[in-house]
This record gives C-alpha cells, sequence and structure tokens, in this order.
C-alpha cells in the first residue's frame, strides 16, 4: 500500500465507477434504509447469505464452480432464513408492507455486494493497484452518496454532540477504510466466494446486539430459523470433494 501511484489511467473509470456505485452507493444505502424497516440483526442475518450469489457470480464470470456440499448447505440456510422471514410477519403483521420492503432492500444491498466482489475480481480489474482502485472507488461511492443525500434530504444537519463524531470516524475509517483494505485483498486471493465466508460471524453479534438494543424477540420459529440459517451457512464453506478453486494471488 505505501508508495502505490494513485494514477491509474483511463482505462480505469469505469471499474471504480461500478465498483463505487455497486459497493459503496448502493450496497451501504440500501442496508441503512432497510433498518428502517426491520432490526439490524435480521438484515445482518439475510446479509450473511452473501457467499450464495458471490458463489454463484464467481461460477458464472470467473469459472468457479460450488461443491454440491454447498448447494445443500445453501438450500438448509435459505429454508432458516425463510422461517425469520415467517417470524417476523408473524411478529408484526401490520408492518408486513415495510417489513417487505426492508427485506427486500436487503436483498438488492447483497446483490449489489456479490456484484462488486466478482467484479474487482476478474483479471482485467487485477492488473490495477488494488488500494489505488480501493481509494477512488470509495470517493466516487462518497460523492455519489452525498449526491443522493442532498436530494432525498437537502443539505446536510451536522450534530455538536461528541458521540456523533464519534460514529461518523468510525464508519469511515475502521468500518469502511480499514475493514475494505483487509477484505479486498482476500477476495483477490482466494475468490468472492470463500471471501464471503467471514459473513456467518457477522449475524452472530448483530443478533444480540439487537436483542439487547432493539427488543427483539425470541419464538421457536425465529430460533429455529436462526439455527437452519448458520447450520447451513457453516456446512457451505466447510470443504468438500469439489471446493471452489482459487485464482492466482494478485
Amino acid at each position: 500500500m505505501e508508495g502505490e501511484d494513485l494514477r491509474l489511467g483511463r482505462g480505469a473509470i469505469v471499474p471504480i465507477a461500478f465498483l463505487g456505485f455497486a459497493q459503496f452507493c448502493i450496497n451501504f444505502n440500501a442496508v441503512y434504509l432497510a433498518e428502517r424497516h426491520i432490526t439490524s440483526g435480521v438484515v445482518a442475518t439475510i446479509f450473511a447469505l452473501l457467499l450464495i450469489p458471490s458463489t454463484l457470480m464467481g461460477w458464472a464470470f470467473l469459472d468457479h464452480r460450488p461443491s454440491n456440499r454447498f448447494v445443500w448447505s445453501s438450500l438448509v440456510a435459505i429454508a432458516g432464513i425463510a422461517l425469520l422471514f415467517v417470524h417476523e410477519f408473524q411478529q408484526h403483521s401490520a408492518r408486513a408492507g415495510e417489513i417487505t420492503i426492508g427485506i427486500g432492500l436487503t436483498l438488492f444491498g447483497m446483490v449489489a455486494a456479490s456484484a462488486a466482489n466478482v467484479f474487482q475480481a476478474r483479471d482485467e480489474i487485477r492488473r490495477f493497484p488494488l488500494f489505488s482502485m480501493l481509494a477512488w472507488s470509495m470517493a466516487a461511492g462518497a460523492i455519489m452518496d452525498a449526491a443522493i443525500a442532498f436530494a432525498m434530504s437537502g443539505p446536510p444537519v451536522f450534530d455538536n454532540r461528541p458521540g456523533y463524531w464519534v460514529g461518523v470516524l468510525y464508519l469511515a475509517l475502521p468500518a469502511s477504510v480499514l475493514t475494505f483494505s483487509l477484505y479486498y485483498p482476500v477476495v483477490r486471493k482466494i475468490g468472492p466466494a470463500k471471501a464471503a465466508y467471514s459473513s456467518v460471524l457477522v449475524p452472530i453479534i448483530a443478533m444480540g446486539f439487537s436483542t439487547v438494543l432493539e427488543g427483539y424477540r425470541w419464538t421457536p420459529i425465529a430460533v429455529a430459523g436462526a439455527v437452519l440459517a448458520l447450520g447451513g451457512m457453516v456446512g457451505a464453506l466447510t470443504r468438500g470433494k469439489n471446493v471452489l478453486a482459487p485464482p492466482d494471488a494478485a
């Protein structure tokens, strides 16, 4: 990363714009908007299915064939997520429309993130220096986000409370710059599908916070759904006979 040239040339303009749009604009905004309609824990659990579209897109565009174990385990995980959907609709039947919107936005953001991961793992994109590409993509995404925020809410309003600025700095630096600086090299080294396995850990933490801070209510259906979803995803990442062949290291 140190000493890496930020000049990428004209050929990088379209990749930069696509990654900024898919990962740092559509993905981010879809998740934040989804959490207006459903709890963050449910959003995180749905988003943990990132490994499924990442694997399918990796198969379609990178020729990384998934194993039979992955297919069956993914079906189990999807069944678990479906039970969580049933739980949400049963507990909040009057808000069925809002729940549907929240689920739809989460799935939309998840697909956008998968598309970005697979796109930047393609050979023609891997030729660009990773951290330079990431820096420009984040800048492009930030400009898009600012434009959307201005169109939806008008000029920015700043909060003088220290907690507000600590939260902003956390989202900008550890949660975005640091996280993607660590995550994208993994995507390039082992492929987008295997890199998405890290998303399995997210729901465990998120559902704990959601239970304590958002009043998420557990029922037998919700417990069964969470167990199936996590068990299926763990099964999907377990090595089978036909594992994905990782690309060469960048």
